[in-house]
């Protein structure tokens, strides 16, 4: 998971810039000096070099370990998630098939939180991929949760179609509603519900946290809404029968 990290490091930064992730040397972002090996080694070369470029000394971002031990605490959940502690079931294809699938879409989710975040950008290359892979897994390993992940997927996408056509496109970026029917194709009914219902409410919170310290503008200014659409996509994903039991004892 750390090491895959390193690379979601490299998609998140280069995607939104158009730039291609496998083609070119790592640099360093002041001095542009190419990168060694021992540079590159998840957490312990940021570790070990200080927080600081071993050549020109400047301050690294804390954002890149941020992201490779954030894969790797996920990809640990979902080795939970999916064996829910049993052993490692060599023999069992089609649990093996869900766990790198799993594995494949808590990736594309830690892009989209952190180039969301960073640029504001949800990358369609991140987003196209994820869905076919997606629509392969459900049509070949769960068949009889095909039409329900679709059309929690088309429902999920024409309400955020429907937001994006009244607002004109400044409630929400049109990524946002590609990224809603990727939602609904992993989660299913009723976890897109929940899903979006945590979105909506964890953005509410951090948008009125914002506002009160006047980071933001009630008008004007937008917040990247991707990254909140992950965090309700994970919860839904690892907690969601739990979530469901405490939504209806709430509502019962």
């Amino acid at each position: 998971g750390l090491f895959i990290g390193s690379f979601l490091n490299v998609l998140g930064d280069r995607l939104p810039k158009g730039k291609s992730p496998i083609k070119g040397r790592s640099r360093c972002e002041k001095c542009k000096k190419t990168l060694k090996w021992y540079d590159l080694i998840p957490l312990m070369s940021f570790i070990m070099l200080k927080g600081k470029c071993r050549y020109c000394k400047t301050s690294l971002s804390f954002y890149y370990p941020t992201v490779e031990l954030v894969t790797g605490i996920l990809f640990i959940s979902t080795a939970f998630f999916v064996f829910n502690g049993s052993q490692f079931p060599i023999t069992n294809f089609q649990l093996l098939i869900t766990f790198i699938y799993y594995l494949f879409i808590v990736s594309s989710l830690i892009v989209v939180f952190f180039a969301d975040l960073k640029y504001g950008i949800i990358p369609d290359k991140i987003i196209f991929p994820s869905i076919i892979v997606s629509l392969i897994y459900l049509f070949f390993i769960h068949n009889s949760l095909f039409l329900i992940h679709l059309w929690s997927a088309v429902a999920a996408f024409l309400f955020f179609l429907l937001l994006f056509l009244i607002t004109r496109g400044k409630g929400m970026g049109f990524g946002d509603v590609k990224f809603v029917f990727l939602m609904g194709l992993v989660l299913g009914f009723p976890d897109i519900v929940i899903a979006l219902y945590i979105a909506f409410l964890t953005g509410a919170i951090i948008g009125c946290i914002l506002i009160i310290w006047r980071k933001k503008r009630i008008f004007g200014t937008t917040i990247p809404f991707g990254t909140f659409l992950v965090i309700g996509t994970l919860s839904a994903i690892f907690f969601g029968d739990t979530l469901q039991s405490l939504l209806r004892a709430l509502l019962l």
